[in-house]
Parts: structure tokens; sequence; C-alpha cells
């Protein structure tokens, strides 16, 4: 790993911090005349949109190692796009279907828990991934991991329940976090289950997060119209379709630099990066949905960061 590869990680990890702190905050600004299944749908699309040109630039430069671009046929780059596609057809479905529900829940979740209680909370995955990892791929857990596990949960509890002061926690906010549990699990779940698919090199990253996506708003979309029966003019709202391009465009953003910083770095110091997510949501919460971050949500955050930087150096070690 060299000094510009740290550097450029560096630089892609803090912008990367940018965009998916501001997720929440776009989420909650939605018009009142946008639901949470199309908001779903239409941030599905919209990465659809990004996430393919995107795609073709990866499969380019893939081929142009091993072989002259300009020999490249339309043959070879489907060869490589949907290598393996047919063997795991019912797998891509079942993701593509995991995360629609799941990009559902997500706006549902952060509607009821608020910006950065549904911030904090999603820091579990690093959790259910020690969990799945250690049932689905026999990754080994130490002590020392589970410790801070239990530490992570404790500064989630004392940011949610304000230092365990809070006699009667509203259920609104208590059923927003449980959903966005849930969803953590689903988005650590639907990326174990992909792992041995880049281990076999049947896909990359940037080629599952298109095709889940493709798949999941498909699937919404399709259910919105049949459900819902909506008026058209919905879609084409000035205000509206601001909101589904950024949408679209934050939370797209925040998984380039994610896998533009892993390209860089290690998993375990990817991880360390994005730890601090929270705080940027609480400051972008603070300004612009006038949310108050208490010295609760300050000590809940350090020790869901310390947690998750000692969980993810002992999974690399």
């Amino acid at each position: 790993m060299t000094d510009k590869n740290i550097k450029k990680g560096l630089i892609t990890g803090f912008v990367g911090i940018i965009f998916v702190g501001l997720q929440p905050i776009v989420a909650l600004l939605r018009p009142a005349a946008v639901d949470a299944y199309l908001s779903g749908a239409m941030t599905c699309l919209v990465e659809t949109l990004i996430f393919f040109p995107i795609m073709l630039i990866e499969i380019k430069v893939t081929h142009s190692k091993h072989e002259n671009v300009n020999n490249l046929g339309k043959k070879a780059i489907s060869a490589h796009l949907f290598k393996g596609w047919k063997k795991n057809f019912f797998l891509l479905m079942g993701i593509g279907l995991l995360f629609a529900v799941n990009q559902v829940l997500f706006f549902v979740g952060y509607d009821l828990a608020g910006a950065i209680n549904g911030s904090l909370t999603q820091k579990t995955t690093v959790f259910f991934s020690l969990i799945l990892g250690y049932i689905i791929l026999k990754e080994k857990i130490t002590k020392l991991q589970i410790i801070f596990s239990v530490l992570l949960f404790l500064g989630l509890a004392i940011g949610i329940t304000q230092f365990f002061t809070l006699v009667e926690i509203n259920h609104e906010i208590l059923i927003g976090v449980g959903i966005i549990l849930l969803i953590s699990f689903m988005w650590i779940f639907g990326h174990t289950l992909t792992k041995p698919l880049f281990n076999r090199e049947e896909a990359t990253p940037i080629q599952m997060v298109f095709i889940r996506n493709i798949i999941s708003g498909v699937i919404l979309i399709l259910t919105y119209l049949i459900i819902f029966t909506p008026d058209f003019k919905i879609f084409f709202d000035p205000d509206n379709l601001s909101f589904f391009f950024l949408m679209g465009a934050v939370y797209g953003a925040g998984l380039i630099c994610w896998y533009k910083t892993l390209s860089y770095l290690d998993i375990s110091k990817a991880t360390t990066i994005f730890a601090p997510t929270p705080i940027s949501s609480a400051i972008f919460a603070t300004i612009l949905l006038g949310e108050n971050f208490t010295l609760a949500h300050l000590l809940g955050t350090i020790l869901i960061i310390i947690s998750i930087i000692i969980i993810v150096n002992q999974k690399r070690n």
C-alpha cells in the first residue's frame, strides 16, 4: 500500500463521510406528496442510471489490461458483464428483492427515528457483519470483538435513551430504531450472500450494485403502479424530480466513495474512516432539520466509533 494510495483513500473516504451523512437528511426532506415506497423505487432507478456508465468503464478498463481495446466487440463486453448470471439467477433476484424492501424501510425507519438516532443505529452493520460472517462464512469471533459489540450497543442505548433518563421513550423512535436495526441486518445479509460471487470473480461490486438496483427498481416501480395507481403527474412535478435525483445521487455517491476507498485501502481502514458518519449526519441534521445533538448522542457516538475500530481491526488480524 503506497503513500499515494493512502492519500487517495483518505480523500475519497472523507468525501464519502459527507455523502453518507447527507443520506438521512435528504430522505427526511422529501416532498409530502412522495411516500416511502415511491422514494425507494426512484432512488434505486436513479442509482441504476449512475452506475451503468461506471460499470461500462470498468468493463472496458478490465478488458484493456488483457487485450487491445480497439478489438473489443459487443460479445466480449457482454460476456464479462453477465459472467455467471445464469448460475446465480435466483440469487440475484433474491438480492434484488431484499434490497428493494430494504430501500423502502430505509425511508420509513428514518421518518420515525430521526436522522441522528437513525445514523447511530445504522452503525450496527459492523456487529451484524461479525455474526453473519461467523454463521455463513465460518469466520472466527474473538472475545475482544464480543466485548466491544456489547460496548457498541451500550453506546447506541445511551444515545437513544439520553443516558437512560427517559422513563418513557417515544414509541415512534423505538419502532424506527427497530426498523433500522432490521435494514442493517438485511443489508449485511445481502452483502454476505454476494461475497462468494466476488471470490469466484463472477461479478464485481460495481456490477452488483447496478444489477441489484435495476432489479430492485423494477420490482418497486411496477408494484407501486399496480398497488397505488398513482397520478402520473407525481413523477414530473419539479420538486419531486429534484428529490428523486438528489436522493439517488447522494446515495450513489456514497457507494462510489466507499468502493473507491476500498480500492485504495483494506476494508478495516476503509471501515474505520467511514465510522464517524453519525457525526456528519448530526451536523447536517442540526443545521438543516433542527434536530438536537446532545451530550448523550456525542458519548454514544464515541463509544460506537471506538467499538467499530476495535471490531474491524480484530477481524482483519
